[in-house]
């Protein structure tokens, strides 16, 4: 009984990720919360096209095209989950489906997919922008397939339950600056933009301890010639070390997510709810 129970909150979860995709893709506003940032990158990025880094044999817009792939993978999957959190936990959502069919596992379920969804058509999407307008991205054979399809993969695996987690913990929409600032900082000593070994060894350091940093040095890998490896940390790709800083991320969270959700979802009552969008009101 408790099988068939699992295996209905899953498929009500599946099927509630296809109606909120379906739903966010004839939305304006959410998709232009997705169109916007990228589109707005890769302007950057195209002004960028004639600066060189010493040493390397593309320019600095077409060495940071795949990180910026990584880069979204990563801020889609936190950002995306934390804001589905805290905007449910105020409109009232999060309690409704405690008492809905498929509950807790099928409302999280349905989120997860949804997110994850998104995710990978904005990931595909860049990349078919990116191979017509960047010089030197190499895309041409199976192995760089496989490590694309790999780390963005594992990308989705690892950042999705951390944003379950951060949403977990903030209660209230208008404390998402408490994870958008931490995340461009992330962004900012990762070599998303500029290669991280022109950054002093200290930050070098903590930048490698989060998966934004991997998730670039992945698609690079996937995307740049192999020569530009000699511009990162040791001058190659690290790529075992980069599966295993993701998955650690990945295991990690997994482990604290479904803990800190439980926790979450009991504490869910109509006068929370209530007072979050007292709270709210009185912002506006």
């Amino acid at each position: 009984m408790s099988g068939s129970t699992t295996l209905h909150e899953y498929r009500t979860g599946w099927k509630r990720a296809l109606i909120e995709t379906r739903v966010s893709l004839t939305s304006i506003g959410d998709l232009m919360g997705f169109v916007m940032p990228t589109a707005i990158a890769i302007v950057v990025l195209l002004f960028m096209q004639r600066a060189d880094f010493e040493g390397a044999p593309v320019s600095l817009g077409s060495m940071n095209m795949p990180s910026l792939i990584g880069m979204n993978v990563v801020f889609g999957g936190i950002v995306g989950m934390v804001g589905a959190l805290a905007m449910d936990r105020t409109n009232g959502t999060l309690l409704r489906a405690k008492s809905m069919p498929g509950g807790m596992t099928g409302y999280l379920v349905g989120h997860l997919v949804s997110t994850a969804m998104f995710i990978a058509v904005t990931a595909i999407a860049l990349l078919a922008v990116g191979l017509p307008l960047f010089d030197g991205l190499e895309f041409g054979s199976p192995d760089r397939w496989l490590i694309f399809l790999a780390v963005l993969l594992m990308g989705i695996v690892a950042t999705l339950p951390i944003g379950a987690v951060l949403g977990a913990l903030l209660d209230n929409p208008k404390n998402m600056g408490l994870v958008m600032f931490p995340i461009m900082g992330m962004v900012a000593i990762s070599g998303i933009f500029y290669p991280i070994t022109a950054l002093p060894g200290w930050l070098q350091g903590v930048g490698q301890v989060f998966p934004m940093y991997w998730m670039g040095l992945g698609m690079r890998h996937a995307l740049l010639p192999d020569a530009m490896a000699a511009v990162e940390i040791g001058g190659e790709w690290r790529t075992v070390t980069m599966f295993a800083v993701l998955a650690l991320w990945a295991v990690v969270s997994m482990a604290l997510a479904p803990r800190l959700l439980r926790r979450m979802s009991r504490r869910e009552s109509g006068s929370a709810v209530a007072a979050r969008r007292a709270d709210m009101q009185r912002d506006w």
